[in-house]
């Protein structure tokens, strides 16, 4: 799977920080950066290796510095910034919207705090290689939105505002990404994560529903990560905030690819369609960055399908558990 998505170690000239390493985009940072041999630090509320371990070899996985604490802290964030000597931070952690919905005090000082957090560690330490994740979500925070409004992207359209802040006021720059719906390997968590678990169930031969019909953004975790990488593979300026979406394709259609893919699978669809936009370009953000790899739906169902039933064969996932 890793073939897709080129990271080349020439590129950074010190460690890269991943917050957030052990949600699935970080722990696919994780693997793409040690598999290019660059020097790595994760950095997460625990020690949570679960995903990572789903793309990692032990061995790999032990080439990866790992710190915790809370993101919420501003000394402690701080502190591994500069006692790491990184210099360049991917910034993905954060609760997602039904964790913010139940808990928005949580769900703000995680998200609001933890990243200004992370500028004011860049803005101390003189960084000028930060991406940060913003959501497709935080249009609906836009004024005048059609899209659907959550405490989760509300939170999100700050982030890029105090992302514009910080370059004008005192030039820290970054790069911020509005990823669609993403899916493959270690996408378990959160609204839109359904497709992912429709692939892992067809592996387990279980029947599954997808809550959701209608269009549907399929952006592949390997290159959504990529694209992370490859904005602090060099020093910026400005903040820009672009959209990230990958293939844009109906639910409908995309269970059709999969039954192509696997005759006997057993998935539906049912409900609404997202509240957001799924079909996004993505050249903006290509004319920005370069080549940061790519992946066609069947190609990436097909390749996580086999990583799902190795994976399985291993003992790492189990179909049976899926609700």
């Amino acid at each position: 799977m890793f073939q897709h998505f080129p990271v080349h170690a020439a590129d950074y000239d010190g460690p890269v920080l991943v917050t957030g390493a052990g949600g699935c985009i970080g722990s696919w940072a994780l693997a793409l950066l040690v598999r290019a041999g660059v020097p790595t630090v994760a950095f997460d509320l625990k020690e949570d290796t679960r995903r990572p371990k789903l793309l990692m070899s032990d061995t790999e996985l032990a080439q990866v510095r790992w710190l915790t604490g809370d993101i919420a802290d501003t000394k402690r964030v701080r502190e591994v910034v500069e006692s790491t000597g990184a210099r360049a931070i991917v910034h993905l952690a954060g609760l997602q919207v039904p964790f913010c919905k139940a808990d928005p005090v949580a769900g703000a000082q995680v998200n609001v705090v933890g990243t200004v957090n992370i500028f004011e560690a860049a803005r101390a330490l003189g960084l000028k290689r930060v991406a940060y994740a913003s959501s497709i979500g935080a249009l609906g925070a836009i004024p005048d939105s059609p899209w659907g409004a959550t405490l989760y992207g509300a939170y999100k359209y700050c982030n890029e505002q105090t992302a514009k802040v910080y370059w004008q006021d005192w030039k820290v720059p970054s790069v911020g990404f509005r990823p669609g719906v993403v899916y493959g390997i270690g996408r378990d968590q959160g609204q839109t994560s359904k497709t992912t678990v429709a692939l892992l169930a067809t592996v387990g031969g279980k029947p599954y529903d997808i809550p959701f019909i209608g269009p549907v953004s399929w952006l592949h975790a390997g290159e959504v990560a990529s694209a992370f990488l490859k904005a602090v593979s060099r020093e910026r300026e400005g903040a820009p905030v672009f959209d990230i979406n990958g293939i844009s394709e109906t639910v409908e259609n995309s269970i059709a690819l999969l039954k192509k893919l696997e005759p006997g699978m057993k998935v539906t669809c049912s409900g609404k369609a997202l509240p957001y936009p799924m079909d996004l370009s993505d050249d903006p953000l290509r004319a920005y960055l370069g080549d940061y790899g790519r992946i066609e739906l069947e190609a990436g169902m097909r390749d996580t399908l086999a990583a799902f039933r190795a994976l399985v064969a291993r003992g790492q996932l189990d179909p049976a558990s899926i609700a």
